[in-house]
């Protein structure tokens, strides 16, 4: 049968949204194959595993060992390995998580398979995959059409809209013992973020902040907004590099691909290497005080101004119409 297995997502117990983002596309596309969408959780102690059945899946396979509780690259491939080989899925999807890009390649190169990796959609024609990625920094967009029988891709966060389905409906859940093999490397510690916001590559909302913001401290009006709007603050490199903002908020092609719904751009001059890892978002609103800046040829929204003024002015808007 040809069946879809989705590699699912979760953090400190709970299915991830991006999870139930794939599994929507994942469910669509079965659909056409003939097939159901499945999905594949490694670890123990998930909540919420029969909830993907509401947005389509028909089992969530759960795997279990003592190896699997904290990410190990070689144990993931191994055991994922495994299943598909048990399985046979026609497709394998998963995110373009640190995770996924991580085990996805070493998966598809075991299972000698075609890889399209970092895609904004995903379609079957002709009884395959066609998956749909930017390549040349974001300058060109491209559809990938598979040879192999077996085919792996990726997806970026936010490129689907999580849709229930089923309202109500449960995945058999099938909880697998599996031999995760012999582990050169073991990860002793995980040190949690103490950001209680969507990480970069999972958020809605961004608000980025480039090298005009001067000073970390100018960083706050930002973190202003994105507080009532519900955003995640990031930022350029040019204001990484200037110590304005640490690493982990870095947008771009050195830093994070982001793919949200909204991208404010404040300050920030567009330069190639930023637009490589934010051009996807939905909709880009940038400020800037050149009219010239890069950014606004990108920009479905432009405000030509000073941002030190704008930014508190839009935090102050966004307050009233929320609160009203």
């Amino acid at each position: 049968m040809a069946n879809i297995l989705v590699i699912g997502e979760h953090a400190e117990g709970k299915v991830k949204k991006v999870t139930f983002e794939l599994v929507t596309k994942a469910s669509e596309l079965a659909a056409k194959l003939g097939g159901q969408a499945e999905v594949v959780f490694i670890g123990s102690g998930i909540s919420n595993t029969a909830e993907v059945g509401q947005y389509g899946a028909k089992k969530a396979y759960v795997l279990n060992n003592a190896n699997l509780e904290k990410y190990n690259t070689d144990a993931y491939t191994k055991v994922l390995f495994d299943l598909v080989n048990e399985l046979k899925p026609q497709v394998v999807l998963g995110t373009a998580s640190p995770v996924g890009k991580d085990v996805l390649p070493r998966l598809a190169a075991r299972l000698d398979s075609g890889l399209a990796s970092d895609c904004t959609n995903l379609d079957i024609q002709d009884g395959k995959l066609v998956a749909t990625r930017p390549v040349y920094s974001g300058k060109a967009i491209i559809d990938v059409k598979f040879e192999s029988a077996l085919q792996v891709a990726s997806a970026r966060p936010n490129s689907f809209v999580p849709s229930v389905v089923a309202a109500g409906a449960a995945a058999e859940v099938v909880n697998k013992d599996m031999d995760a093999g012999t582990l050169r490397a073991v990860l002793k510690e995980l040190v949690k973020a103490q950001s209680q916001k969507a990480d970069l590559t999972e958020a809605g909302i961004i608000v980025s902040g480039g090298r005009a913001m001067k000073a970390a401290e100018n960083f706050k009006i930002l973190a202003e907004l994105a507080d009532v709007i519900g955003a995640t603050v990031g930022a350029s490199r040019a204001a990484v590099d200037s110590g304005y903002a640490t690493h982990d908020m870095q947008v771009g092609q050195t830093g994070k691909v982001v793919n949200p719904n909204l991208y404010i751009a404040c300050g920030i001059s567009g330069a190639i290497q930023h637009l490589a890892g934010m051009r996807t978002s939905k909709v880009i609103v940038a400020i800037n005080k050149d009219p010239e800046a890069p950014i606004f040829t990108k920009a479905d929204y432009g405000i030509v101004g000073d941002l030190f003024q704008i930014v508190p002015l839009l935090t102050q808007e966004f307050k009233k119409a929320l609160q009203g």
